[in-house]
């Protein structure tokens, strides 16, 4: 699947540059607007992040996530403050497909393990963003000493079948993704799905993810930069199987 993201931040859709709050770029006032724009291409799938509740530890746009779900009828992948039972039992029952757990994953391994026995692998995402192959965590704020491949190991045994791997320095920038990185998770965990993320830009880019067994990817700037198109995404959606 090819996800547009949607980065909320105090009600707002917008990007932020290598995950740094201080360079905010608007991409739409109306977030609810920029769905319906989307669905209107016959895209079926988008990638929600609370970026207020990822930095804060807790959903800040929860209402808002839920009208989105309420609002879209396809495919809704949404993280950003679930670090809590109670917090993910309520987005996976007001219909969120698939849940996105990150900081969660290094600081409750354990919360995320019952999360993935109760639910299931297809509605858990872990998301392991980081920097020069190290994790970052609370909103990419804080980076850590854990490789991120052994964070991937350790919730794969946990029963977590999809990842999405993003290169914060890449976030934001329109320089690629980090093919040099996913390349590596790809050969080391061939049984694992990688869903990139991160400086993806056009087609071109498509291309070599696909050369890599990489199918699922999560497009941000490029699709507001233009680079891109929705269009274009609802064709690759069509022909996942096929080549771009």
């Amino acid at each position: 699947m090819i996800f547009p993201a949607i980065d909320l931040h105090n009600g707002q859709s917008v990007r932020l540059f290598k995950g740094n709050y201080k360079q905010v770029t608007l991409i739409n006032k109306d977030p609810l607007e920029q769905v319906k724009k989307i669905a209107s291409f016959d895209v079926n799938q988008i990638h929600i992040v609370d970026l207020d509740g990822a930095k804060d530890g807790e959903p800040k746009n929860y209402q808002l996530i839920k009208d989105i779900r309420t609002s879209f009828s396809g495919f809704v992948e949404a993280g950003g403050g679930i670090r809590n039972y109670s917090i993910a039992r309520d987005y996976l029952e007001m219909g969120i497909n698939r849940i996105v757990v990150g900081s969660a994953a290094v600081e409750e391994p354990i919360f995320v393990k019952r999360l993935l026995e109760e639910y299931g692998s297809e509605r858990i995402v872990i998301s392991v963003d980081g920097k020069d192959g190290k994790v970052a965590v609370n909103g990419w704020i804080d980076q850590l000493n854990v490789e991120m491949e052994n964070l991937i190991k350790v919730m794969a045994d946990s029963g977590a079948k999809h990842f999405i791997v993003t290169d914060v320095s890449r976030d934001g920038t329109m320089m690629g993704p980090n093919l040099d990185l996913l390349f590596k998770l790809k050969q080391d965990l061939p049984y694992i799905n990688f869903i990139a993320n991160g400086g993806i830009r056009d087609l071109r880019d498509l291309h070599h993810l696909k050369a890599f067994g990489l199918t699922d990817v999560i497009i941000g700037k490029g699709l507001y930069e233009g680079t891109i198109t929705l269009e274009q995404v609802a064709n690759v959606a069509k022909n996942i199987r096929q080549d771009f």
